[in-house]
């Protein structure tokens, strides 16, 4: 399944813009034969935009989840965005995906805020798991700080997660987790995992690029550079398959050992 990864911060405090930036890059993914294309963390709105987090916020099923509805139908192809969600007087750090057809197949509230900045601004989500079907592969969802945390892998790896898509906005000095972390989260759970980034500096932060999607043999498929760029890999059910037979990790856990860790 060929998957795009865009890296951009887009434009920063305009949806409006976003959406454009988005239905540029769903084209060119489309003409590569991409039938998947994931954007960074809050990419619908930017990142680090203070208090307009919650004037900007919108329903999973608000006016901006149509428009990508409409560009993914347009392009042929599912799409993966990270948003402020807005849900009454609570707001969340999400991801959604959405279909070729614009069916919305899943909605995360990101589960592990990070720093002063997003646990001022959003509430974080309750459900770890979420997984939909693309394509014949299952691929789940989280966020960022989420993956970082081995725990989160891990479920989705017992419940048969084969592609793992992870909005991000990594910010400097953490670029060792694009660098190392991912590859090796990949490896130890046998799964593909896109890790999709924000580029360049908002406010006081400055992203570091460097999204990546990795193998579940901790290799590497494809891998940006600190600008703005689209970039493809394949997440092969084959190769998967003939990988998840060969590394034993999954099948020799002893899960009563680890009782402790809860």
């Amino acid at each position: 399944m060929r998957t795009a990864l865009l890296q951009s911060s887009g434009h920063p405090g305009s949806v409006a813009e976003n959406l454009t930036v988005l239905d540029e890059a769903a084209g060119r993914a489309a003409a590569a034969g991409a039938v998947l294309l994931t954007a960074p963390e809050m990419f619908l709105t930017g990142y680090a935009i203070g208090d307009a987090v919650g004037r900007l916020a919108e329903p999973a099923d608000g006016a901006s989840a149509a428009a990508i509805a409409a560009i993914a139908t347009r392009h042929g192809l599912a799409i993966a965005y990270g948003y402020p969600e807005r849900d009454g007087d609570t707001v969340h750090n999400s991801a959604q995906l959405i279909s070729a057809d614009g069916t919305r197949l899943a909605n995360y509230r990101k589960t592990h805020l990070f720093g002063p900045f997003e646990r001022d601004h959003f509430t974080p989500g309750e459900r770890q798991l979420v997984q939909a079907e693309v394509n014949g592969l299952t691929v789940g969802l989280l966020i960022c700080y989420d993956v970082e945390f081995p725990e989160n892998v891990r479920a989705h790896a017992l419940a048969g997660t084969d592609l793992l898509l992870v909005p991000t906005a990594q910010m400097h000095p953490y670029q060792f987790v694009a660098e190392s972390m991912i590859p090796v989260r990949a490896f130890e759970n046998q799964m593909y995992v896109a890790y999709v980034n924000r580029v360049g500096r908002e406010g006081e932060f400055e992203f570091v690029g460097l999204s990546v999607l990795a193998g579940p043999d901790g290799v590497a498929r494809a891998r940006a550079g600190r600008a703005g760029q689209l970039v493809f890999a394949d997440a092969d059910p084959a190769f998967l398959a003939a990988s998840r037979e060969a590394n034993p990790y999954l099948r020799d856990r002893r899960p009563g050992l680890y009782g402790s860790l809860v």
